[in-house]
């Protein structure tokens, strides 16, 4: 089944020296990965480095920034001018001590995802992560690979996680402490599944990746097969733990006491109210096919903010010694974070930091 996505490109001009704040700031909000494009003077030697012959722009003249960020299908006329103002909001906060610049929102109809897909393929080349994992697109030869390598073949980049950035790092070396032969793995928040991917790699008996964007699981679906992954090895499905979707309840009380947890622990996270998606299979309607079950060692590569609901969430889908794996925190939030798992009766085992981003685990 193929889903058409055709996305709104939300825009903020503001400063250069605002641009960092704004883009973390949209964040906050659920926008990850937001596109940032300023107007910063090249040097005539950066020039040369990067192989280009455009004007300068004049020395000490700076400009203005551009960050964007793109809304789904859900965002309606009334949703959009939600955001305006909230934003908008935000950028009188900021002026309070820093500039940021003209302030202007547009927001534009963008081509189709396939069209963006084909352009972004230029730029996403083969790389090493450690000593024997490579990442290869499927369009690229690699030519180091080596016999103990594990390679993961990505054929589709439609959602976020590419392998490249930090909080992905960290977790594939939590993942590969923490996981043991033939044990399962649920990657919520599984994005493009190359962590998902990777666990089935690292030896785990079965997978399962969620996520709440439905291009995501599609995206996810297509890298699986570009390894040669089957169903019965790994599979992934659309929804959001924190709309009360439990999974790993049985009883009608268990599901009753889990849904309450969710519901209380997406209280104030917004999470629920910006997409409460139910689980569904994109291929076969309302039926999800992936069995409840509980797992050896659930994967959260999120934010900070998903994840404190979410620890009172995840032990529902925990066999009792599970291991909770999480990271896409900053290290001003891993306290919060530590907090949180306590609360929720887990054992905090282990945190690591790597730049500006932690991974923090703990145990049922």
């Amino acid at each position: 089944m193929e889903i058409a996505l055709i996305w709104k490109r939300f825009t903020i001009e503001t400063s250069v020296e605002a641009e960092n704040l704004v883009a973390e700031y949209l964040e906050e909000l659920g926008f990850p990965g937001a596109e940032v494009k300023d107007n910063v003077p090249l040097t005539e030697e950066e020039m040369r480095q990067m192989y280009v012959d455009v004007p300068l722009i004049p020395e000490g003249e700076t400009g203005t920034a551009e960050v964007s960020v793109y809304l789904d299908a859900d965002y309606d006329a009334e949703r959009i001018e939600e955001l305006k103002r909230t934003v908008m909001e935000e950028l009188d906060r900021m002026e309070a001590y820093i500039a940021v610049g003209s302030r202007k929102i547009t927001v534009t109809d963008t081509e189709d995802d396939a069209t963006w897909q084909e352009n972004w393929k230029q730029y996403y080349q083969p790389f090493r992560l450690g000593e024997d994992i490579v990442i290869q697109p499927v369009w690229t030869e690699y030519p180091d690979i080596r016999p103990e390598d594990k390679v993961v073949k990505i054929s589709s980049v439609m959602a976020f996680g590419t392998g490249t950035h930090e909080t992905t790092k960290l977790c594939i070396g939590q993942i590969r402490k923490y996981l043991k032969a033939g044990q399962s793995v649920f990657d919520v928040g599984c994005g493009s599944g190359i962590l998902a991917i990777l666990s089935v790699l690292l030896g785990a008996g079965y997978v399962h990746g969620l996520d709440i964007d439905p291009q995501a699981v599609l995206s996810s679906r297509e890298n699986a097969e570009a390894n040669g992954l089957t169903t019965d090895r790994i599979a992934f499905s659309c929804g959001n733990l924190l709309a009360g979707n439990v999974i790993g309840a049985t009883t009608e009380e268990e599901k009753a006491a889990a849904k309450e947890a969710a519901d209380k622990a997406s209280l104030g996270s917004g999470i629920a109210a910006v997409n409460p998606v139910q689980l569904v299979d994109l291929a076969l309607g309302d039926e999800d096919p992936v069995p409840a079950r509980t797992y050896d060692i659930v994967v959260a590569n999120i934010l900070a903010d998903v994840i404190i609901p979410l620890s009172a969430v995840v032990p529902a889908y925990l066999e009792q010694g599970g291991i909770f794996i999480t990271s896409g925190i900053t290290s001003d939030r891993a306290e919060d974070v530590r907090n949180a798992m306590t609360e929720a009766g887990f054992t905090v085992l282990d945190t690591v930091q790597m730049g500006e981003w932690v991974s923090v685990v703990a145990q049922k």
